[in-house]
Order: structure tokens, then sequence, then C-alpha cells
């Protein structure tokens, strides 16, 4: 629990100290009980765990499906609006801001053919998603890849690439060596250099 804090006071310049963020920050609210439905999930009580995940969203604003699988250090910031679907899978330290969907694509019709199959994106360790995205589908965001504000992804993203716009599309000619953590996706030295 500690390094999760310690990773949100990290990224959030606003984060003051480690018991504002357990009482304030809706998106550890939004985790904490998102273990608990998993766990339920997991343990093949379903309606529990969906009981829970729907109890969170009420109070976050932040819907995450129960069986979705999130790895160490998720920092949603802000939070109102993310909706995380249940096939996706999310890796290490990654960040995402409010009214981001990780959502499938799947049509709303013959349900039973798409039960038990991936339809939600898979975001890699240390992914930024930047406010109002739309991750959709069974799709892999690669390792230190940014997603700019608004933009509408509905491809694979290569590791480091920096996607923006409708339909997304990669800014970033080159990996970038600098692994440090860039709120938003970009910093304001690299937004001048170009």
């Amino acid at each position: 629990m500690n390094s999760f804090l310690e990773s949100i006071m990290n990224r959030d310049p606003a984060a003051k100290s480690k018991i504002s963020i357990i009482l304030t920050y809706p998106g550890v609210k939004a985790i904490f009980f998102h273990r608990i439905a998993n766990f339920f999930s997991i343990a093949k009580f379903d309606l529990i765990a969906r009981i829970i995940s729907q109890f969170s969203r009420f109070l976050t604003g932040i819907e995450i499906h129960p069986k979705a699988l999130i790895g160490k250090n998720l920092f949603i910031d802000h939070g109102m609006g993310v909706v995380i679907g249940e096939t996706s899978e999310i890796g290490d330290n990654v960040t995402i801001y409010h009214a981001v969907t990780l959502g499938g694509i799947s049509p709303s019709i013959k349900s039973d053919e798409q039960r038990n199959i991936k339809r939600h994106p898979t975001l890699k360790n240390n992914v930024v998603i930047g406010s109002g995205a739309q991750i959709l589908g069974p799709i892999i965001i690669g390792e230190y890849a940014k997603v700019g504000a608004n933009a509408v992804v509905t491809r694979d993203v290569p590791s480091h690439a920096v996607m923006i716009g409708i339909p997304a599309r990669n800014i970033k000619s080159k990996p970038d060596q600098d692994k440090s953590f860039k709120p938003y996706g970009i910093s304001h030295e690299e937004d001048n250099k170009s």
C-alpha cells in the first residue's frame, strides 16, 4: 500500500499527503473496491462482485468491471466517467485520467457468441491515457505509450508512441529515452521543441 501511495505522490503534484490520497482520491477508493469485487468474481460469486462494483461506481463515478485485470500502482486521476471493461488488462504504473473508456467494439447482438472472448484493451506497463480518450477493442497499448486527450484508438499502439487525434495517429518518430513520468503524455519542454 505504501508503494502505491508513493507512486501517486510521484505522479500528482496536487497530492499533499498520503492520508489525503486515501481519504479524498476517488481512484484509490475505486481500486480498493475493485480488489474486493475481483476476489468475489474469481470465486464465482458474480452477483456479489457486480453489486460491489456498482456500489463503487455510485461512490466514485468510476466503473471497473470485477473481472478486469489490474497491475500494481494504477493511478486514476480525477476519475469521473472512467469505464474499464470486463476483459481489460492493465499493467503496472499506468496513469488514466478522467472520462477514459477501455471499451469493446463488439455489436450488441449475438451476445452469447461474445462471452469469454477478449473484447477490451490491454495496457502494458507505464502507459499514460489522457482525459476523454477512448481505447476500443482487443488491442494492445505498448509500454511507455501515451494517448492524448480525446484520442480514439482502435489499433495496436507500439511502445513509446504518442497517439493523438481521431482516429489516433502516432506523432512520435523515435523511442523516448527519457522514461520519467510526463503528466498528460507530454512535457512542456517537448512541446516547445516541435
